[in-house]
């Protein structure tokens, strides 16, 4: 995937719409009618047959409608609840808001389009936008206290299951950890667990609309939250077979494992086969 400058919410109003507005066109499937963009033409533009410049685009899915729209020299955000056609009800947002909101909203119909909340996490990055959950990481260098204040830090952002799930996989990698250490072969595995496999997880749920991933049902008739405990509940297993192996000293089994892992969460994602 070609890696994209992330969209900045106080950046210059007009290409900030432009370059929302072409990759949301690039993002989501062209089949889907969930993103309207309007457009500014001159005559000049008619003439030569350019496009013209974004004045407004807007992202629906289901009742919510969240529009951007250029106002003078700024921006414009909103988030409607439109039923039938008809405004219900709506509320202003500043630009910073608005792009968090709609990330949400880009993540849900980019997993219900594929049928695969996996696909999410793929849009967002496309996207260029900052999810939910991006807090979520477990960097290499302070791995041990970012161990300990990730349960914490998914408090009320998961369902209870996978909050205790993610307490029992961080107890186990923290009592693992200093078990492996001056063993690099099967350190690298714990740590990659720890600072890949597990928080891309959590990224990848916590970046869908809570309502959503709770309620919705995808292809293979699995909520984004019954995916999430299935995916817990592998990684849990295989934490829990690196601490027996850390604790009967038996590399073979631990490396035998971390290539289970490699295997099974290499590619991010949420729908387990």
């Amino acid at each position: 995937m070609t890696s994209l400058i992330p969209i900045d919410p106080a950046g210059d109003p007009q290409e900030l719409l432009e370059r929302l507005a072409d990759r949301l066109e690039g993002t989501l499937p062209p089949r889907t009618d969930a993103v309207h963009i309007e457009r500014d033409r001159s005559l000049g533009d008619r003439l030569s047959r350019k496009r013209g410049h974004v004045s407004l685009l807007r992202v629906t899915r289901g009742e919510t409608a969240m529009t951007l729209e250029r106002q003078g020299h700024g921006l414009a955000a909103e988030s409607a609840r439109v039923v039938g056609g008809v405004v219900i009800a709506h509320r202003p947002m500043n630009v910073g808001e608005w792009l968090t909101a709609v990330s949400g909203q880009v993540a849900a119909l980019a997993a219900d389009l594929a049928g695969d909340a996996s696909a999410a996490s793929a849009a967002l990055a496309e996207l260029g936008l900052q999810p939910a959950g991006a807090d979520l990481v477990v960097p290499d260098r302070d791995l041990v206290p970012a161990l300990h204040t990730l349960p914490a830090r998914v408090a009320g952002r998961l369902p209870p299951a996978g909050m205790q799930a993610v307490q029992r996989i961080t107890g186990l990698l923290l009592d693992t950890l200093p078990r492996v250490a001056g063993r690099p072969e099967q350190e690298v595995l714990v740590r990659r667990m720890a600072t890949i496999y597990l928080p891309e997880t959590l990224r990848a749920y916590v970046a869908l609309p809570t309502d959503w991933a709770v309620s919705h049902r995808l292809s293979k008739g699995r909520t984004a939250a019954d995916s999430l405990l299935a995916q817990l509940a592998d990684l849990e297993a295989a934490a829990g077979r690196m601490h027996d192996a850390a604790i009967a000293d038996d590399a073979a089994a631990l490396l035998a494992n971390g290539r289970f892992l490699t295997a099974r969460f290499a590619i991010s994602g949420l729908d387990p086969d």
